[in-house]
């Protein structure tokens, strides 16, 4: 239950038109939902503003379309991460309102077209195409939260002229997130020439030697640029949370 649908019932009872035994009935479910293989957090989006959130990889199909159920029937928006697009088709066939990015490996179940709370304009920044996924992870993200998003791609810098013909709109931005494999140096590029917070999220996208993303990872923390602040490899929903909850009015 977010918010306004919980001062909509308190108004409803001191008006009349809602019993307290209905309210009740409503309001006895708030803290969770218990499934039997999943306890669904109904209280998230009260105490922190966005409801739960269903990371797919390790649940079946038919396991991710009840919980999605759960947050749906709260009026709740839904967003899966890590889903792939066999367990994507169950969400699609039993919501009509279920959505699949397959290059983000996201899902969503919009029920109300989120609030927009966003005081500025989030910049995704993608060093390479190879980081698209991770970067749009990201995107989404945000973007479920209700902040308008800016994205920007393949500016690594192996050409960073690239970049450079983007600068002022990065420069704009409230907060950027910036997404890159390889040697993961983009972040500190970007920190350097602009005066907004920058999150960096490093991809499991290189050779061997970058170890799955430990090389770009180890690199972002060594940022040679004060105030970088770095999430996990491949965390394109952490970074999308951060910088949505940095961005909120």
């Amino acid at each position: 239950m977010d918010p306004d649908r919980l001062r909509a019932l308190l108004g409803e009872v001191h008006q009349g038109t809602t019993s307290p035994e209905q309210a009740l009935e409503v309001l006895k479910s708030l803290p969770f939902d218990d499934l039997g293989f999943a306890k669904v957090d109904n209280h998230r989006q009260l105490r922190t503003g966005l409801p739960e959130v269903i990371f797919g990889e390790g649940k079946t199909g038919a396991q991710i379309v009840q919980i999605a159920g759960a947050i749906r029937a709260r009026h709740q928006n839904v967003l899966v991460t890590r889903i792939d697009a066999d367990k994507a088709a169950a969400l699609t066939e039993a919501f009509s309102e279920a959505d699949y990015t397959a290059v983000a490996r996201c899902a969503t179940v919009v029920v109300q077209p989120p609030k927009a709370v966003g005081r500025g304009t989030i910049a995704v920044v993608a060093a390479g195409t190879s980081d698209i996924g991770v970067a749009e992870e990201a995107a989404l993200t945000a973007e479920l939260m209700g902040n308008q998003v800016f994205r920007l791609h393949d500016v690594g810098v192996s050409g960073i002229h690239r970049l450079f013909a983007h600068r002022a709109s990065i420069a704009a931005a409230s907060v950027v997130i910036v997404v890159a494999g390889m040697e993961g140096a983009l972040p500190s590029v970007v920190a350097g020439l602009i005066a907004s917070p920058v999150i960096a999220v490093p991809t499991s996208v290189g050779y061997g030697a970058s170890f799955g993303g430990l090389a770009a990872l180890l690199a972002m923390l060594n940022s040679c640029v004060a105030g970088v602040t770095v999430v996990n490899i491949d965390n394109g929903f952490g970074a999308g949370v951060a910088a949505g909850l940095i961005n909120r009015v």
